[in-house]
């Protein structure tokens, strides 16, 4: 076990004491991180999820006890299958680190070279992004997720984890940190907040210039929050407001296939469908339509859409701009891809949407004019994931318009600089 006696006591200083102390460890641990090569870092990931291996007994020791005060406070059984870890899933988490750790290394990737008027060259090249603060909730993955990613990338990491799993998550860290330190990675690069106090969360919302970037994982309350209250840039998204437009020329089965998977393979992913327009040309509304409530999907439709079924209930204003998370479905019919389009501006959180067509033309335009992270084009939005898209293990979804959009992973954790390489210019 890695020796935790340096850590800083969190009862002897105010919350804002103990952010700058942490990140002040975490940034001279990235300083030392960032010189360290592309094979030493895969190395010390493999380390790392060696080390996860051979300390299973104590990590799921330490669930087993997050899991009964869980239940003794009266969870849920969606959060406390989230909660739970067991042999498998601690595999899993083993294996998704080594998994990092055959990742292309970012970290001094040239992006461009060109040559400045004055003769000198110009290098961009990518650079890690320096301490990220990663605030999260129940499940105790996003430990080794997030400290994976962040060290591959260069990065050091300040880890806040929900107090639900505050156990799992502190076994879990020990053991990662203990085998990334056999490689020569500094302990302090990967970090976990001693404390669950709120107040700290809050003092490393504001900790700006000393903390790089948040990014939080989780509920829309802490997401909200996060977003409020934050004095330093956060990499997020808010809501999954997802849409499929079933073009006039879709598919019909394929356009059935899409919609039911697309609602109800996982209900409660941030790429799950939640408004399903209809083109009023498209000649299978009805199959789909029933296809999604014979599978159990609740519907509520605009007045053209009740037309086609008399199980869809009516829907309000508020439904167009919910993001259920559950087998609930907003459907409304459109005259055309125009209005498709001006549905999705209007109500889309920008996360992922979606046009099913054999048109290339119209599945152009709307690949085109949908300002969204991710726009789809035949396929379901349950592939909005970093897996999905080759990128190993995410670190979350961005919906914002600066830096990183969509799945973000080990590019997407990196910023750049320029390099300048003269032969003796000087300005006039």
């Amino acid at each position: 076990m890695n020796d935790m006696s340096n850590t800083p006591d969190p009862s002897t200083l105010s919350p804002e004491e103990l952010i700058k102390e942490l990140a002040t460890r975490g940034r001279a641990a990235q300083r030392k991180l960032a010189r360290i090569g592309d094979e030493r870092k895969a190395e010390a990931l493999r380390a790392a999820a060696a080390a996860i291996r051979r300390d299973e007994a104590t990590i799921l020791e330490a669930n087993a006890k997050d899991l009964s005060e869980a239940e003794a406070r009266g969870l849920s059984g969606a959060m406390l299958d989230r909660l739970k870890l067991d042999a498998e899933r601690l595999e899993g988490i083993a294996s998704a680190i080594e998994n990092v750790a055959s990742l292309p290394d970012p970290v001094g990737e040239e992006i461009s070279r060109s040559e400045a008027p004055a003769g000198m060259t110009l290098v961009r090249r990518r650079i890690p992004i320096g301490l990220i603060g990663i605030i999260y909730e129940s499940r105790p993955n996003v430990t080794a997720d997030a400290a994976s990613l962040c060290l591959r990338s260069g990065n050091a990491a300040l880890l806040r984890g929900g107090s639900e799993a505050v156990h799992s998550n502190r076994a879990l860290h020990a053991a990662f940190v203990k085998g990334v330190s056999q490689e020569g990675v500094p302990e302090d690069a990967i970090q976990l907040m001693p404390t669950q106090d709120r107040e700290a969360v809050g003092a490393m919302l504001k900790a700006a210039g000393l903390v790089d970037m948040i990014v939080p994982r989780g509920g829309k309350s802490l997401v909200a929050r996060v977003q409020e209250d934050a004095r330093v840039p956060v990499l997020a998204h808010l809501d999954g407001i997802c849409h499929t437009y079933i073009h006039a020329d879709a598919d019909p089965e394929m356009a059935r296939e899409i919609a039911l998977n697309a609602k109800m393979r996982r209900t409660g992913i941030c790429g799950a469908m939640e408004t399903l327009l209809i083109d009023s040309l498209f000649d299978d509304c009805t199959d789909v339509l029933s296809a999604l409530l014979d599978a159990g999907c609740e519907l509520r439709g605009d007045a053209r859409a009740q037309e086609l079924d008399d199980r869809i209930k009516p829907a309000d204003d508020e439904d167009w701009d919910t993001e259920y998370l559950d087998a609930i479905l907003s459907v409304a019919v459109v005259n055309g891809i125009g209005e498709a389009l001006e549905h999705i501006a209007a109500h889309s959180s920008g996360h992922t949407d979606v046009i099913v067509t054999a048109d290339d033309a119209a599945a152009q335009r709307f690949l085109d004019e949908v300002d969204s992270a991710i726009v789809m084009h035949n396929a379901s939005s349950q592939f909005a994931d970093g897996g999905e898209f080759g990128l190993g293990a995410e670190i979350g979804i961005a919906t914002g318009r600066l830096h990183a959009r969509g799945p973000v992973a080990l590019e997407g954790l990196t910023t750049y600089k320029w390099q300048v390489l003269g032969q003796g210019q000087a300005r006039s």
